[in-house]
């Protein structure tokens, strides 16, 4: 089901899968660091109230250029979010060609102050097969 939409993204959640879902769009080669805060935000919120145990973030179109000290700041404001929303996987859907994925050989691993995992992947099916493993 479609939770949210704006220019920069559309947030779905599949309440039989748990995989609560961010596809952002072109438009975020406009985006400032400022909307790109509060649509992280705005998505953290969301996996608190589904308590979504699966995460996936499709970059596939995303082109907002973030400032270095994004990385720290999501750490601190949007990780807890969804360690409290006791989310268990998290996948970066990526452009095709991006080296570094899971079909590359990178297992998915815990990163940053996260307690569960992330992967990175070229294939949304991989995704979905990761998800449903145990």
């Amino acid at each position: 089901m479609e939770i949210e939409r704006d220019e920069f993204r559309t947030t779905t959640f599949d309440e039989g899968s748990g995989i609560l879902e961010l596809d952002w769009t072109d438009a975020t080669a406009r985006m400032t660091d400022a909307q790109f805060r509060a649509a992280l935000e705005r998505f953290a919120s969301h996996s608190v109230v589904h308590k979504s145990p699966n995460v996936l973030i499709d970059v596939t179109r995303f082109a907002h250029q973030m400032s270095p000290e994004v990385g720290a700041w999501r750490d601190e404001h949007v990780i807890p979010r969804y360690i409290q929303a006791g989310v268990q996987k998290m996948a970066f859907l990526l452009p095709a060609g991006v080296p570094g994925t899971v079909e590359s050989g990178n297992l998915p691993a815990q990163q940053g102050a996260a307690t569960f995992p992330t992967g990175y992947f070229n294939s949304r099916q991989a995704v979905l097969d990761w998800f449903a493993a145990d």
